[in-house]
């Protein structure tokens, strides 16, 4: 998929997310949590700037999305001194929104023929729905408009509840 169709499935995956955060009295993590999912959305083709990389190689795995979990862990870790809160709570949030992010790219990305090889290095299978081909503007147009409806769906609900 392109730009427009990864922000709107990561949206459309952290919509509940972020619904619930509200809920539970965490508006702040959500909106750090939405906006990180969007910054980050097209991380994995970061493999067309990096020579040795073929796209829609390592960096399109579930072995990356923990890795870059990781990450977001020990960023985590990091701000708990500087946002104070529990280091738990902090380290956690930051593990499930780095591998959320790669995550929701591999969901969009396995919507179009040349899929994901998901389970690399243990499978050189790649997983795909042959919905629709990456370059469909429609396609990204409509998981796009998907994807904003929840996030809007999502903060009425979480206003009322809240």
């Amino acid at each position: 998929m392109y730009r427009r169709g990864h922000w709107g499935v990561s949206m459309l995956v952290f919509a509940p997310i972020g619904f619930a955060l509200v809920a539970v009295g965490r508006p702040t993590f959500a909106v750090a949590g939405g906006a990180v999912m969007l910054w980050f959305a097209m991380l994995p083709d970061y493999d067309h700037r990096i020579p040795f990389l073929s796209h829609r190689g390592v960096t399109h795995t579930l072995a990356f999305a923990l890795l870059v979990g990781a990450a977001g862990a020990g960023v985590g870790y990091g701000l708990t001194a500087a946002a104070g809160g529990g280091r738990t709570t902090l380290v956690a949030f930051g593990f499930a929104i780095g591998t959320l992010t790669v995550l929701a790219h591999l969901l969009a990305d396995a919507l179009t023929p040349a899929g994901v090889p998901l389970l690399w290095p243990l499978s050189g299978r790649d997983f795909s729905v042959y919905l629709t081909q990456a370059d469909n503007t429609v396609a990204n147009l409509a998981l796009f408009a998907i994807g904003a409806g929840a996030i809007a769906a999502a903060a009425l609900l979480a206003v009322q509840v809240a």
